[in-house]
């Protein structure tokens, strides 16, 4: 199956089975051997206020952690299902990296009493990884209110991982108490301005923002950030795949509960000149995509607890699932990138498999 980019429609995504295809507008070639040509719900942007199509994005909308790969290559997204291995991942070159979001130690409510635990847990899983990644990264909420004691936690588990390589992006929950201060000084060495920054690894350009203002309702760069990521950008080839995480969706998702950035459409406009760029967030607590041209935006589960879906409750907040399914919808993005082939994968993996019916008792 052969996913193509529609440029001149923007495009959201979702799946919830291990064949699901992340990108909904898409071409299948169902002659093709062994392709699963079951399609998900397509969900075409409107024209509104905040452009989301409502009944079919909360239709498609799941947080239920199943695992999917998608690789970008000369433009056109390809997808197989996690667990499948890739042609070339362990190939010279390759760089594996993964991503992990919204810990929220110091968390103790019943939606997930032990945050402590899935974040031992998602460390083990990292560690279990059949290729040891280059680096992690963590895309911000650390901690849950700002305090010392929760920063020395998340490094004390987070000094058990075998990659000690890790790079940040503080959330709100990191800034909250303290303007950020406190984040800054532990996780935020050497960056600019309130923590943005950026690093070259195998050919990949990467550049973490920090879009998190306690006084904001919506994420914001700022004017200063921008100018800073203009510049950043401009001695880079256009040739040259980029990834840019931040905490908070750079697209919005549903600005009503505060997930988008209200300034990131002119930061968004210096990178649509590079043939190759991956947007990671987290915020959210759940996995969306939506692919816009050459741009591809993911969201990543937190290791704390999931959120419902946008629009289905009074806000949004930690939401409380069987205990025995908890560990199914938190989880980790781990993203290999092919030198040879200029390609981009993304693994989405829960901590656990969901139970099923039988052992849930339903």
């Amino acid at each position: 199956m052969l996913l193509r980019p529609d440029k001149k429609r923007k495009v959201y995504s979702c799946g919830n089975n291990l064949h699901s295809v992340l990108v909904m507008h898409c071409e299948s070639r169902s002659h093709r051997k062994g392709v699963n040509n079951t399609m998900p719900k397509r969900i075409i942007q409107h024209d509104s206020a905040d452009g989301i199509n409502r009944r079919g994005f909360l239709e498609c909308m799941a947080w239920s952690g199943t695992g999917v790969v998608w690789a970008i290559a000369g433009g056109i997204p390809t997808s197989r299902a996690f667990g499948q291995p890739s042609k070339g991942d362990h190939s010279k070159g390759a760089l594996t990296f993964v991503q992990i979001s919204d810990s929220h130690i110091g968390f103790n409510k019943p939606a997930n009493p032990d945050v402590n635990g899935t974040l031992q847990a998602t460390v083990d899983k990292i560690n279990g990884l059949s290729q040891v990644p280059d680096f992690i990264i963590h895309t911000g909420d650390l901690s849950h209110q700002s305090k010392p004691a929760e920063f020395d936690t998340m490094s004390q588990i987070l000094q058990g991982s075998k990659q000690k390589q890790i790079h940040f992006v503080p959330g709100e929950h990191d800034t909250s108490a303290d303007d950020g201060k406190q984040y800054l000084e532990r996780f935020g060495k050497g960056t600019k301005g309130r923590g943005w920054y950026s690093f070259d690894s195998k050919g990949v350009h990467f550049v973490g923002l920090a879009n998190v203002q306690a006084t904001e309702a919506l994420g914001k760069l700022g004017a200063d950030q921008i100018e800073w990521l203009e510049a950043d950008l401009k001695a880079r080839s256009s040739s040259t795949p980029i990834v840019v995480f931040a905490h908070i969706p750079l697209w919005n998702i549903y600005p009503d509960w505060g997930w988008g950035t209200q300034d990131s459409e002119q930061a968004l406009t210096y990178l649509k000149r590079f043939g190759s760029v991956t947007v990671l967030n987290g915020h959210i607590h759940q996995i969306m995509q939506k692919v816009e041209g050459n741009v591809s935006f993911h969201t990543a589960m937190s290791t704390a607890f999931p959120q419902p879906k946008p629009g289905t409750a009074p806000a949004a907040g930690p939401m409380k699932v069987p205990a025995e399914r908890l560990r199914s919808v938190l989880g980790i993005t781990d993203v290999h990138y092919i030198a040879q082939k200029h390609s981009l994968a993304v693994v989405d993996s829960p901590l656990a498999d969901a139970p099923s019916a039988a052992s849930s008792g339903q």
